[in-house]
């Protein structure tokens, strides 16, 4: 068990979700982080041209301003997990507030393209030590049954709704105060956090020392780093380029190398037992395409509101809030869907419905009646998102002892970033790269729900939710 160093909450009881002060005041420190990184996937999207011109950053250049925040904060997840297993997490967590919120300064105030990339950088430096951490967090704090799933709860919709409001709040700052506003956003969450979280978070980490496993922690952040490149390189400029085909070789290769090391050493960066269970392995795999597929979604809807519809970038951010209040209600109901089905028929019910209303926007059209068609779908859709993304991770983390809580969150936020990363490369260039935008839209809808669908029979079949009886089914 996971030893404590500060004083800890009192864990809530198993058989009363009911939140202490204290529990409150530590879920909101552990959310508002969450919320803050989840912000900052999709804050600068609509600020880049206007960035681009004013820090004279060329076309080609402004993916990396994207692709210098995605690298770090995905490539790193997994290895700053496991750090905070052996070392502490509360330390660790508050090293990387303490990072996240110098790097938004120095964007906010970058002076030349290098500073501001390097900023990005940073910041994603900081994400990849504030998810993993925040979230074994949570996972240590509130123990298995209602408390950690009302808490997950909370944090999921948090997470779903930081990504939708930051399409809308980068495009309305942009036009208010410029686009460094949105990074300067990003700075003040930090700074508010940051004096908080000392004296609320628990210390907690594994009792043993075992010793890093240096060649798992580099190949596993090399292969991570190479894949996630050549992903949001793809997304801007296709799957033809050189450097695009060779990061995606070296990536899988290095992953494939990874796995051979795990399987040798006495103390590996990641248990192969874990990646067994059928639990850790399907429920990852339902967040993976939960995450990849909605972020399709959000980014192509964007393109047919604006450049179909003719809507504005603030009435195309009113269907989003729209989007964004069904999620926060999706969040409060579904620990009580979980209560009732389990967390793994909950995860199935989740994907069957995300997918059902994704096919509703195969009847998009060039009329504006269709923006009401395109709200309601998509509002539905994210409700059943959200329950994916809170069951999915109970699923992964259920089961698991506090010692390995960095590790099964790490793996829960690296398939979380991985997947908002390959959704856009994969199916988005389907519609920005067709002669008919509405035509590429319909394609890459279709293909969205016909995946996510499958995946939904996959996942039932893999965890046993189809035949497995019981109002509660454990993980």
């Amino acid at each position: 068990m996971a030893i404590d160093t500060t004083t800890p909450t009192t864990p809530p009881s198993l058989d009363n979700p009911r939140l202490s002060t204290r529990d409150k005041l530590v879920l909101f420190v552990l959310c508002a982080a969450q919320f803050m990184v989840a912000l900052d996937f999709s804050v600068l999207n609509v600020a880049l041209p206007v960035l681009g011109a004013d820090l004279g950053m060329s076309q080609s250049a402004l993916q990396w301003a994207v692709t210098a925040f995605a690298l770090p904060s995905g490539g790193f997840l997994l290895l700053f997990g496991r750090i905070g297993d052996l070392y502490g997490r509360r330390k660790l967590f508050l090293t990387g507030l303490a990072l996240f919120a110098a790097a938004s300064v120095l964007a906010t105030f970058a002076w030349d393209p290098a500073s501001f990339l390097a900023g990005r950088a940073l910041q994603g430096l900081g994400a990849a030590v504030i998810v993993p951490t925040g979230m074994s967090l949570l996972t240590t704090t509130f123990p298995e049954g209602p408390a950690r799933e009302r808490a997950l709860g909370i944090s999921g919709t948090l997470m779903s709704l930081g990504f939708t409001i930051g399409v809308v709040a980068g495009g309305v700052l942009t036009d208010a105060l410029g686009w460094r506003s949105t990074m300067g956003l990003l700075a003040v969450f930090a700074l508010v956090v940051l004096p908080l979280a000392p004296g609320l978070l628990p210390e907690s980490r594994t009792p043993e020392r075992p010793h890093l496993d240096v060649p798992g922690a580099i190949t596993v952040t090399g292969g991570l780093l190479s894949l996630i490149y050549a992903l949001t390189t793809a997304a801007d400029h296709g799957f033809g380029r050189t450097d695009v085909i060779t990061t995606l070789i070296v990536g899988l290769a290095l992953l494939t190398a990874f796995a051979v090391v795990e399987s040798r050493t006495s103390a590996p960066l990641v248990s192969l037992p874990m990646l067994r269970r059928r639990t850790v392995a399907w429920g990852n795999l339902g967040g993976l395409v939960t995450f990849s597929m909605m972020s399709t979604v959000v980014f192509v809807l964007t393109l047919y509101l604006q450049e179909i519809l003719h809507l504005s970038a603030w009435e195309t951010g009113l269907v989003f809030g729209v989007q964004g209040v069904v999620s926060v209600i999706a969040g409060s109901l579904t620990p009580r869907f979980i209560s009732r089905l389990g967390a793994r028929r909950t995860l199935v019910v989740s994907l069957t419905g995300q997918g059902a209303f994704i096919s509703a926007l195969l009847f998009l059209n060039a009329h504006t009646w269709s923006v009401w068609l395109a709200t309601a779908a998509v509002s539905l859709a994210s409700m059943f998102h959200l329950g994916a993304i809170i069951s999915y991770g109970l699923t992964v983390t259920s089961g698991v002892p506090d010692e390995e809580q960095g590790l099964a969150t790490g793996l829960v936020t690296s398939t979380q970033q991985i997947g908002i990363t390959i959704g856009i490369p994969l199916l988005g260039v389907l519609a920005t790269t067709s002669d008919d935008l509405l035509s590429g839209t319909r394609t890459v809808m279709a293909l969205n729900a016909a995946i996510v669908l499958a995946t939904a029979a996959l996942v039932a079949v893999g965890l046993g939710a189809v035949s497995r009886g019981g109002k509660r089914t454990r993980a």
